[in-house]
């Protein structure tokens, strides 16, 4: 396949036509019902729905935060027969250290937009958006796993002439991060992730200390009721897609429980913890480029590649961010990472650049600069 190299500039510049479609249809939503004092527990309320959808309908302003995303530099390429969409930071340092931020489910630039400030003064930084998600998407074919994207990436940091980087990532970004150490170990300086997990559980008789035991305790909560999203992305995307692609408030709900059930546990709401328009940006790039069901693609690819298991041992200098609801186990992470760098913290959570982006910098710029970068 003849594949065109070139990095070519990108605006995101969204049609009215889509928007007056959107609030058309938040407005055409036809409601169900609720439980009798169900809450949260069998998920997203009709209530708290409505109230959100009604300030995406009436209150949000996406011109304001398309303009906000258009003053960061954005490009697209090719790589594998996919456009990738990125932005790219340069550091007033010239010799800044390029460092390589890779968001998650259902996660996507907009993650990283409170970090970019203090993070170039470091860095030199490239924030590409997920093979079928948002502007890299919907994907062309079946085959973007996790060690497909991997690979793109690297492609991608040669493509732009970096020779060594870092890498910092939480979620998709935690298995990519050490995917690109392990596949390139001399271009990788270190990886920094947050929410990393193993997929191998602790040895038997190991020492656990009591954070981890209680993380242990909220993996069998996620495994039990928690992991309803896994298997349907793993088994039938393309049957959730129907539901994402044609009604805003099917993609929002299908977000924003994520965004409750993954973010500090101090927040009794997502916007307590994560500003509610960024939050709605975040839906937006899912909706307005119809990349609901091709990101939910990447679990079943990734499932069915056989690539969600124990991997080789990494020698890669790895460090880990630990914030609330993640279930990072030290002894069995060591495992599969050099670890030389580890940090628990008290708040944040799954979306740590979201919920607590001073902490991710200071732990993200210690962990560096213990490299000598």
């Amino acid at each position: 396949m003849q594949t065109n190299e070139a990095i070519r500039p990108f605006t995101i510049d969204v049609p009215q036509a889509d928007l007056d479609d959107l609030r058309d249809r938040l407005t055409r939503t036809r409601w169900g019902a609720d439980l009798p004092g169900a809450g949260w527990s069998r998920g997203v309320p009709v209530g708290y729905l409505k109230e959100l959808a009604g300030y995406w309908r009436d209150g949000y302003d996406w011109r304001a935060h398309e303009r906000k995303l258009n003053a960061v530099p954005q490009f697209v390429t090719e790589i594998d027969g996919q456009d990738i969409h990125f932005l790219h930071v340069r550091s007033a340092e010239p010799d800044a250290l390029p460092l390589l931020l890779i968001h998650g489910w259902p996660g996507s630039i907009v993650e990283f937009l409170n970090v970019i400030g203090p993070l170039s003064e470091t860095f030199h930084l490239v924030i590409p958006s997920i093979p079928g998600t948002a502007f890299s998407g919907p994907t062309r074919e079946a085959g973007w796993d996790t060690g497909r994207i991997t690979r793109a990436f690297a492609v991608l940091m040669d493509r732009l002439g970096y020779d060594r980087y870092g890498v910092q990532g939480g979620d998709t970004g935690a298995v990519v991060g050490p995917g690109l150490g392990r596949l390139n170990p001399e271009k990788v300086v270190g990886v920094h992730a947050n929410g990393l997990c193993a997929f191998g559980a602790p040895d038997a008789g190991a020492e656990l200390t009591d954070a981890e035991t209680a993380r242990l305790q909220h993996f069998e909560y996620l495994r039990t009721e928690g992991a309803g999203y896994v298997a349907l992305q793993t088994t039938r995307p393309q049957t959730l897609a129907h539901g994402l692609h044609d009604s805003p408030v099917a993609q929002l709900a299908w977000i924003v429980e994520k965004f409750k059930e993954w973010t500090d546990p101090a927040a009794e709401l997502p916007e307590d913890a994560v500003d509610r328009d960024l939050l709605l940006t975040n839906v937006m790039l899912y909706w307005l480029t119809g990349t609901g069901g091709s990101s939910a693609n990447c679990y079943y690819e990734t499932a069915h590649a056989g690539a969600w298991g124990a991997s080789e041992r990494s020698g890669v200098p790895t460090g880990v961010a630990v914030f609330p609801l993640d279930l990072s186990i030290r002894s069995a992470l060591d495992r599969e990472h050099t670890i030389v760098h580890w940090s628990e913290f008290s708040r944040g959570g799954h979306f740590a650049a979201m919920e607590a982006p001073d902490l991710l910098v200071a732990d993200v710029r210690e962990f560096f600069g213990k490299l000598g970068r």
